[in-house]
């Protein structure tokens, strides 16, 4: 929760008396009270991204209230303004309201009604700025080239340097991890950082395609090679050229398949069913398996040559389980991308919320991670978004952690979304954690968090 004596509320009246009364009121609720007589004053130190709302008198000489709503709203159309009007003016209040004020307080009104309306207005403030800064750093991410691997823990790190360091190599690559996990993102972000970028990234799923016809949907075929073929087929390897080829689910691939494969990988080139003429590829190979690829071969379910010759380079994409610190900043990040999607907002998480993600196990990861932030976007409203409740009770299997190693769990992902929130500034995590700047410090070392990295994270 935010301190209320933080977050700053402008009253704007040409009465004294109401600006006095009014501030009284509200630094009596805990919030700090910043009067100003003119609506032209208030706006000369108005700052962007203003933490608080506004409160300001319709009726006033010079620029009126109306007048400070239009202008507000130019500035920063998410900033709430509250309107005071006369008694009895309905027209006024559904004028403002239609202009875009967040609330109207009718004279005389109790103090009780105006924190009301402040506290909602902040925290609706408070909502629309973090989702603010969340965009903006979906949006620093997307302008990197490629995907973009979302993490902070050091085995996402370790992958995102691997994926890096092989995009520069024109080597075959062997994607290893659970259904979920991410291997097709894995595959782009190698694609789209390495020289092949411009050219086309074709993603076969090998268990999807069926057996009568993955040969043709691979290799093509002339007119008249069978039954049915009334017309030449460019294959996915040789509309691939130049590009890259991804074969997921490659444990999936007829055995009788797996022999032409491996000649293509070997010779580089391809012939169409119905042809003798081979067709030279300039490609590169990234193969996925949810499986031991080795253990099939030694089963006699995999071609033990064909493994060997995908097994040059082998990355292991971790699952979400052992990367359970990710999982707040993974699911905000997929919040994000569907709020915009949806034109609807994203509410930040709350600490039952985080503890309901770091409970479960999440056998779907990734790909589970980001439905079921989609379902918070476009459903969360009707369970109070509470992840408890849209997970549909799910049984954790977080129970495997010691209550100690849980505890430690949260209390770090807690202070690793607070020092993101506040851009790093010690200060301000202290006071929204209420711990002593010591204790924080202390926690950081323990943790291995700094401060300094969140600072630069932030830098454009």
């Amino acid at each position: 929760m935010h301190d209320p004596a933080a977050i700053p509320v402008m009253i704007i009246d040409d009465e004294p008396h109401l600006r006095i009364t009014a501030g009284q009121t509200l630094e009596l609720a805990g919030y700090t009270p910043e009067p100003y007589a003119s609506a032209e004053e208030a706006l000369e130190q108005l700052p962007p991204d203003f933490p608080g709302v506004v409160v300001s008198d319709i009726r006033m000489p010079g620029m009126d209230g109306m007048a400070l709503l239009r202008e507000v709203r130019l500035r920063d159309p998410d900033l709430p303004v509250i309107l005071i009007t006369g008694h009895g003016d309905i027209s006024t209040a559904v004028e403002a309201m239609r202009e875009g004020a967040w609330d109207f307080l009718e004279k005389p009104f109790a103090g009780e009604r105006l924190v009301e309306v402040v506290r909602r207005g902040i925290e609706k403030r408070r909502l629309s700025l973090e989702n603010r800064a969340l965009k903006a750093e979906l949006e620093a991410q997307q302008s990197a080239p490629g995907p973009r691997l979302v993490g902070r823990t050091p085995a996402i790190q370790r992958l995102a340097s691997m994926v890096q360091r092989i995009s520069q190599v024109d080597a075959d690559v062997l994607l290893f991890g659970e259904t979920g996990a991410g291997k097709d993102l894995v595959a782009r972000a190698i694609h789209e950082r390495s020289p092949r970028a411009g050219h086309p990234f074709v993603a076969i799923n090998c268990g999807a395609v069926p057996e009568s016809t993955i040969e043709s949907e691979l290799f093509g075929h002339e007119k008249g090679a069978f039954t049915g073929a009334v017309e030449r087929r460019i294959g996915k390897f040789e509309h691939a050229s130049g590009g890259t080829v991804f074969l997921d689910e490659i444990e999936s691939m007829p055995l009788s398949l797996q022999v032409k494969l491996l000649r293509v990988l070997q010779e580089r080139s391809v012939e169409r069913l119905g042809a003798n003429v081979p067709i030279p590829l300039d490609i590169r190979v990234i193969a996925a398996t949810k499986v031991d690829l080795k253990a099939a071969a030694e089963a006699g379910q995999f071609r033990e040559d064909l493994y060997y010759r995908l097994n040059v380079v082998t990355l292991p994409i971790p699952p979400l389980r052992e990367r359970r610190e990710d999982i707040p900043l993974l699911f905000q990040h997929f919040a994000v991308v569907a709020a915009n999607r949806s034109g609807l907002e994203a509410p930040p998480l709350d600490a039952a919320g985080i503890s309901a993600l770091l409970a479960h196990d999440w056998p779907g990861n990734v790909r589970e991670l980001r439905n079921l932030a989609e379902r918070y976007v476009l459903l969360g409203s009707a369970f109070g978004y509470r992840l408890d409740a849209l997970l549909e009770g799910a049984e954790s299997e977080a129970g495997e952690l010691a209550l100690p190693q849980q505890v430690e769990l949260f209390e770090k992902s807690l202070i690793d979304q607070a020092l993101a929130r506040h851009r790093g500034r010690v200060s301000e995590v202290s006071e929204q954690l209420g711990l002593p700047r010591k204790t924080l410090y202390d926690k950081l070392r323990k943790y291995g968090l700094k401060a300094e990295d969140y600072r630069q994270s932030a830098e454009p």
